[in-house]
Formats: C-alpha cells, sequence, structure tokens
C-alpha cells in the first residue's frame, strides 16, 4: 500500500540549512534595520497641516503665489527629504496611510515615495529636489474640484468623474507661469495620470512623452492610494497591492521603476512581523527577489515558505 506523503513543518535547528540553500535559490536577507527618528512622525504631521493650509489658501486666492512655493520649500521639502533617507522607509507608512484629512496627507506620503524612488535611481540632487516639489505638489489642481466630489462616500457618476480628472489641467494651469520653478512641476501635476500604454488622461500619451518625474510620482501616487482608506474604499490588503502593481509593471507603469520599488520595499521588510490572510501572525526572514510576495517566514518554532503555501498571502504589515 503507498504511504501518503505528510508535509511535516520546518523547525528552529533546520534555519541555518535551509538559509545557506535559499540564499543559492537567489534568495535576499537583510537583517539590519536603521529605527526611524523618535521625531519624524511629528514632523510628518506638521508638514501635512502646512500643506493643507497651502492648499486651502490657493482654494481660496484661486492662484498660487510665489511665496507659497517657497514656503512649502523651507518647511515641507526638508521633511520628506529626511523621510526618504529613512531605509525602513515601511515604518512610516501608518502615518503616511492615516485616513484622515487624506487629500494632504496623501501629497506628503507620494512625496515621500517619490523621493524615495528617486534617491534609488539615482537622480541628482537638482533632479530631485523637483521631484519632491512636483510630488507634494501633483495634486494641486484638486483646489479647484468641488468638496461634494472630493468627499462623496461613494463612487463617482460619470460626469464626476469627468470633472475629477480635469485636476490634471487645473494643476498644469495654477503651475505653469510661477517663475522659478523647473517646467517638470508643471508637466507633472499635468501627466501624472497619463499611462505607458495610452490609456492614461488627460492627454492620452505615450510612454515616451511622459516626463520621468510624471512616471515616479504616478506610481508612488497609485501605491499610497491602493495602501490608504479613502472616503470611498478600504484601503487594499498588502498583498493585493503588491499583485496590481506587479500586474500593471508592463502595461500601465514604467517597468524600471516600478520593479524598483517593489523590490526595494520588500528588501525593508525582512524581520517585520505580518499577519498572513489565514489569521496566522509570523516574522519574515528572507524575501525572493523574483517572487516578493512568497517569503520565507518564522512563526513560533516552525518555519513557513510561502512558496509551499499557495493559499497563502500576506494580509498586512504589523510592524
Amino acid at each position: 500500500m503507498e504511504r501518503k506523503h505528510v508535509k511535516q513543518p520546518l523547525t528552529i535547528p533546520q534555519i541555518d540549512f535551509i538559509r545557506e540553500e535559499l540564499k543559492k535559490d537567489a534568495f535576499a536577507l537583510r537583517v539590519d534595520h536603521a529605527q526611524p527618528n523618535e521625531n519624524i512622525q511629528d514632523r510628518i504631521n506638521e508638514a501635512s497641516l502646512q500643506l493643507k493650509n497651502t492648499f486651502q489658501d490657493i482654494r481660496k486666492e484661486g492662484k498660487i503665489l510665489r511665496e507659497k512655493i517657497v514656503l512649502i520649500k523651507a518647511k515641507v521639502a526638508p521633511v520628506i527629504a529626511e523621510a526618504a533617507m529613512n531605509p525602513d522607509i515601511y515604518s512610516l507608512f501608518d502615518e503616511l496611510h492615516a485616513d484622515n484629512e487624506y487629500m494632504y496627507r496623501h501629497n506628503i506620503g507620494v512625496g515621500i515615495i517619490a523621493t524615495y524612488l528617486g534617491m534609488k535611481l539615482g537622480l541628482s540632487k537638482e533632479n530631485l529636489s523637483a521631484l519632491t516639489l512636483a510630488a507634494m505638489l501633483h495634486d494641486v489642481g484638486k483646489t479647484r474640484i468641488s468638496d461634494s466630489i472630493l468627499e462623496k462616500p461613494g463612487k463617482l457618476n460619470e460626469a464626476e468623474y469627468e470633472d475629477m480628472k480635469r485636476h490634471a489641467i487645473y494643476g498644469y494651469e495654477l503651475l505653469k507661469n510661477i517663475p522659478g520653478i523647473p517646467p517638470s512641476i508643471a508637466l507633472t501635476a499635468l501627466q501624472h495620470h497619463e499611462r505607458e500604454d495610452v490609456q492614461g488622461y488627460p492627454l492620452g500619451l505615450v510612454g515616451k512623452d511622459i516626463h520621468i518625474h510624471a512616471k515616479i510620482v504616478a506610481i508612488a501616487d497609485v501605491f499610497h492610494a491602493m495602501s490608504s482608506n479613502r472616503v470611498y474604499h478600504q484601503a487594499m490588503p498588502f498583498y493585493k497591492v503588491i499583485e496590481q502593481m506587479n500586474r500593471d509593471m508592463f502595461s500601465k507603469f514604467n517597468p524600471e521603476i516600478l520593479m524598483e520599488l517593489v523590490s526595494r520595499l520588500m528588501s525593508t521588510l525582512v524581520g517585520k512581523e505580518v499577519m498572513l490572510t489565514n489569521g496566522r501572525f509570523g516574522t519574515i526572514i528572507m524575501i525572493d527577489p523574483y517572487n516578493p510576495l512568497k517569503a520565507l517566514l518564522k512563526t513560533g518554532t516552525k518555519i513557513i515558505d510561502l512558496r509551499m503555501e499557495k493559499e497563502w498571502q500576506i494580509e498586512r504589515i504589523i510592524g
């Protein structure tokens, strides 16, 4: 009679052997984590409030004074740059994903993610500074969209959606004539909803015609939006966000930039506690760079290889 094979869980004494074998199989192991600055969360809150006040002034005045740009560069941009230099960027996501006053925190979150990406892509100091400002102001055109649309708890109807889409053009109009700022700032506001496959808006541009800053901000924008609670939907589970981004890698977004974000982000999660879709908890000990969601986890005295567990996924990051 043929004996049925029963899969046995791996135990702690086997970890060293597994590590060596999985290293050969292109797994990446990291054990060092820099602790975030104790005050960075407070500074992010202050930066969000500063941006909120600036956007409210723009809504009232119907224009952006150059003095407002100078203020943002002096008060908000340094916080974005500091946060983006944190190698354990996921530790900031509780604040970046806050659902209260989403519009303003979203611009801060996109600024941090875009700046982080720009650093990893090797942008020059001047280029990186312009990207940070562009990311913070990418949604400034929403100051011309009515609150009834911005805060609508349900899905927008067709007319409302068409109105919402105009924020890209409004942002460009607000930014294009401000003296002393690079043209890329206005272009990013105009193009951050354009897509590589020509399915974006407002102009339906092809990838080669989209500014590099707009490509970076587009990825940061979508990643942060999917990961956040908003008035009309809850944050998507972590694995769903990564799966969706991976599906869009060779269609909507620039694959080089998106791959950089996914691989860098996943590498920061080694040592993090996570909750799986089956309700179990574990700590990530290894990440497969070719299939980052299929990590190696330690749960109590056992090791779980998500490559072998087809039904289990990382639901969310605990910390």
